[in-house]
């Protein structure tokens, strides 16, 4: 049962012990006055087409003394069994842990345990950390110190250990650079003296940088061993130009399995108020309706380095200096993010090539299952029709020889003897059984008739059929039927 009682509940209650009969519970507070049923404090009942409620004998104990009267008969049951279930306490910390690898789960719970069992417990729990009782390999949990149930837990850390992914290699920084990377050495000569903001964005052949001129050293040094890093891996290191919106987009790219990824490095900044200059106030003053800007950008120290903006690879990896960190820490991570990218990239590749090659198998089945099909139809076509003119001369054959019986032995006319000999001849002409009979050659594979008995758009991939309809693609051998 829950003794708590929260403020709205609180003043219900009053409101129904200071009433002098029973008191009518609006209903957009009925859900509160149940609550209060659940703890024992008041009594509801339906009265009309409404509730009521009364104030308990618990109810007026909790409003005098603001606890409720079966919490203390807990506490009083739990004290006067505090000192059995103090004894039933291990008596160390190595009677602790041979509990804990015996139970189920080396889980053991004890349910809010009074302070004499709870400091017994305590004192084998510390016992067992400071004395080595432990196991090697293993971590001893404990939860509901002050309040609560006790839950004691042997935790066994090899699995987890075995479960975390190794360490990221950390990349070195110098502090002096004696040698250079080449883009590094590159790009520090294009700065030259300059002692403005360094912005190289737009130069090609160099590394793109925007910062301001004190950290531009850092920087420098930063990318030296990122792309010395990079390169020791085995990725390639390299300046682009690409062409979007009609202009040349210089950038820097680790190329890693094939895959391009573009940084830039860059110093974050950050809002301040717009100071105006005397330029700016002269010009509202001949011109009012012109409005300053209200902030200006300000380079706050923090370097970042990441994908350049509107890129394909936007906000897919990006590290910078933090409040707990500075840039050169994340060096690591950064090329992990990368490789982690190429990969996955990689892989993508693979699938979409493994279900072309599906596709472009089923459509070479599909055409070849079609092929046999016309092949079929055609032969089928040119058996029928042979019968039919087998059947036909046949009966020619015996329709002049009943003409001739007709006769008894007379004579036939002229005319009509002429008739039946023309007769015959024709019958001898559709008869296919007159010469030698032999399969008939197939059709051309026509892409009209192959589409229709495939349903497959028949230009999708290279034609495997010859003039003669020969199948011409060795690479490609017909399948006999579809999987």
């Amino acid at each position: 049962m829950k003794y708590a009682v929260s403020a709205p509940q609180a003043d219900l209650l009053r409101e129904i012990a200071a009433a002098s009969e029973a008191m009518r519970i609006p209903p957009a507070r009925s859900q509160t006055a149940w609550a209060l049923e659940q703890r024992g404090l008041v009594k509801r009942t339906w009265r009309g087409s409404g509730q009521v409620a009364v104030v308990t004998a618990d109810g007026r104990y909790f409003l005098n003394h603001g606890r409720h009267p079966q919490q203390l008969r807990a506490e009083k049951e739990r004290l006067e069994g505090d000192g059995a279930q103090a004894a039933l306490a291990p008596a160390g910390g190595a009677e602790l842990v041979s509990r804990l690898m015996s139970a189920s789960g080396r889980k053991i719970t004890v349910p809010d345990p009074a302070p004499k069992t709870r400091g017994r417990w305590r004192a084998a729990y510390y016992d067992a950390l400071h004395n080595g009782h432990v196991p090697d390999g293993h971590k001893l949990r404990w939860n509901g110190r002050q309040r609560g149930d006790c839950v004691f837990i042997l935790v066994d850390e090899e699995p987890g250990k075995a479960a975390q992914p190794p360490p990221v290699p950390t990349v070195d920084v110098p502090e002096v650079l004696d040698r250079p990377h080449p883009l590094v050495h590159a790009t520090r000569k294009a700065l030259g003296r300059s002692q403005g903001t360094v912005d190289t964005r737009g130069r090609a052949e160099v590394i793109p940088l925007h910062v301001s001129r004190p950290l531009a050293d850092r920087a420098l040094r930063i990318v030296h061993a990122l792309l010395t890093e990079a390169e020791s891996r085995g990725h390639a290191v390299e300046t682009q130009t690409d062409l979007q919106d009609g202009e040349a987009v210089h950038t820097l790219a680790i190329t890693i399995r094939g895959h391009a990824f573009p940084l830039v490095l860059t110093e974050r900044t950050t809002k301040v108020p717009h100071e105006p200059t005397p330029q700016e106030l002269r010009q509202q003053e001949r011109k009012p309706w012109t409005r300053l800007p209200k902030y200006d950008e300000e380079f706050n120290g923090r370097l970042a380095i990441g994908a350049p903006a509107k890129s394909w690879y936007q906000h897919s990896y990006s590290y910078s200096d933090g409040a707990r960190w500075t840039l050169e820490s994340r060096l690591g991570l950064l090329l992990q993010d990368l490789e982690r990218l190429a990969a996955e990239a990689e892989r993508r590749e693979q699938e979409q090539e493994r279900l072309e090659a599906e596709r472009r198998r089923r459509w070479y089945a599909a055409l070849a299952q079609a092929r046999k099909q016309q092949i079929e139809q055609h032969r089928s076509k040119t058996l029928i029709e042979q019968v039919g003119a087998w059947q036909q001369a046949a009966g020619i054959r015996a329709f002049c020889q009943a003409a001739r019986v007709r006769a008894d032995g007379t004579p036939v006319p002229a005319e009509e003897a002429a008739w039946l000999e023309w007769a015959e001849t024709y019958a001898a002409q559709l008869d296919p059984l007159q010469h030698q009979l032999q399969t008939p050659p197939d059709p051309p594979a026509q892409r009209e008739v192959l589409r229709e008995l495939s349903k497959v758009d028949t230009y999708a991939y290279p034609w495997p059929f010859d003039a003669d309809g020969r199948w011409t693609l060795v690479e490609d051998e017909p399948a006999d039927e579809l999987p």
